[in-house]
């Protein structure tokens, strides 16, 4: 079994709740990982999904090995028929074999270069570790999606979720450097998959792949988008057709509170770090409506129903 996206998951809303009861129980299954060894790789920086994801390994009574690839090993080389005479030292073929003999469940982070559109799309890090471990895969992040933070904020909004039809908006927000599409794109075909409506709001130009958008609406207007909201998903991301580009810095689109006037019950969602008084303002960060740290809390639990489901096929 692999967790790469939503596509690995045939009920999505059993998943849910099987994480909230993980949640309420979180040392009910610790059985099931005694001597099993969680390999973690991270090719990019990471703070709570290495800590959620060893938190859950831990409760689920796994051993866990972590490596930081870019300071901690060898670099490298994921081309096939390279001629490594370069600064790569070690091929995946022969390092990925290695990590597989040692642990029954391999996780892996890798961002995307942002430079070629095609080379991020086609996976081709995630896929290497993949085809060479030759063992379970868990995505904590890859250079399309972020399959773990999206469950996170799935369970949240069912934590949160009014009695009627919820209104989701995924709403760009303005940063100081280029980042992927990846949070965005998890977020929009998890989002797909529920009970919700669910609407993305960006400038022109920050349109995201149609295939994980599904049906969702995108209105340009942000007020316009964010009037009835239930839940305002916060994030930036980088311009997917002009791959890559910053096409707006425009400040007017930072959230606070004078935006959400239409949206008294709004709750507000970030995936964390989140630029302060950039990308949203410290009112609503700190404020009642923030559910930023039950996000981050609720990561352990969606790795933990992750890890639990891939530990009862092993």
């Amino acid at each position: 079994m692999n967790f790469t996206s939503v596509q690995d998951v045939q009920d999505v809303a059993a998943l849910i709740d099987e994480a909230i009861e993980l949640k309420n129980d979180p040392l009910a299954f610790r059985h099931l990982g005694r001597d099993k060894t969680l390999g973690l790789v991270f090719l990019n920086p990471s703070l709570r999904t290495r800590l959620s994801t060893q938190k859950a390994a831990s409760n689920l009574g796994m051993n866990v090995m972590a490596v930081n690839a870019d300071r901690d090993s060898w670099a490298i080389e994921f081309q096939d028929g390279a001629i490594m005479n370069g600064t790569t030292v070690e091929h995946i073929r022969d390092a990925a074999p290695v990590i597989g003999s040692y642990c029954d469940i391999i996780g892996v982070r890798c961002f995307p270069g942002l430079v070629s559109r095609e080379a991020d799309y086609d996976e081709h890090v995630m896929k290497q570790f993949i085809r060479w471990t030759g063992r379970p895969f868990l995505s904590l992040e890859s250079a399309t999606l972020h399959p773990l933070q999206s469950l996170a904020d799935c369970i949240t909004i069912a934590e949160h979720r009014p009695p009627h039809r919820p209104k989701v908006v995924l709403a760009w927000a303005p940063h100081v450097k280029a980042l992927p599409q990846a949070v965005a794109n998890s977020f929009s075909e998890w989002m797909c998959r529920l009970d919700v409506e669910f609407v993305i709001s960006h400038p022109p130009g920050y349109e995201l792949d149609p295939g994980y958008t599904g049906n969702a609406t995108v209105e340009y207007n942000y007020e316009k988008a964010l009037e009835g909201a239930d839940f305002v998903y916060v994030k930036n991301w980088s311009s997917y057709s002009d791959y890559g580009q910053i096409l707006s810095h425009d400040p007017s689109r930072m959230l606070t509170e004078k935006h959400l006037a239409g949206a008294p019950g709004a709750k507000v969602m970030h995936c964390l770090p989140v630029r302060r008084n950039v990308e949203l303002s410290d009112e609503i960060a700190d404020g009642p409506r923030s559910l930023l740290q039950l996000q981050a809390e609720n990561r352990v639990f969606a790795a933990q129903a992750v890890l639990k489901r891939i530990l009862q096929k092993l």
